[in-house]
């Protein structure tokens, strides 16, 4: 019951596309996690996911449907079993909601993080 500062959990790491757990809320991880480059398409078969940049810029490319870009202050939802792929050009700072156990990689053949807890 104690406020968790997101730049200072961010400040923790330099990893991207490794998700770092900070608190649990209904059987959901919340996560912070740097993003740079591109990470592989991929889908979720039984949840949506849930994206809120804090600082700099994502692109969210779907298969069949135009890519959205959204910076800092907004927030994406990604819906079950849509095929995705977030990017960065630049480093961004993001904040997640994923259900506990979730791998972050979906069906993709990348391996999951381990969604250490900071």
């Amino acid at each position: 019951m104690k406020p968790i500062n997101l730049a200072e959990k961010l400040s923790l790491f330099s990893a991207h596309w490794d998700p770092k757990v900070i608190a649990t809320y209904n059987d959901n991880d919340v996560m912070v996690v740097k993003f740079q480059g591109e990470f592989p398409y991929h889908k979720h078969d039984t949840t949506d996911d849930f994206f809120l940049v804090l600082e700099g810029e994502v692109t969210m490319d779907y298969e069949g449907a135009d890519s959205v870009t959204f910076g800092p202050g907004e927030l994406l939802i990604v819906p079950k079993t849509q095929i995705h792929r977030p990017r960065a050009e630049a480093e961004a700072k993001v904040l997640l909601i994923e259900p506990t156990g979730e791998p972050n990689s979906g069906d993709a053949d990348r391996q999951a993080a381990s969604k250490d807890r900071i």
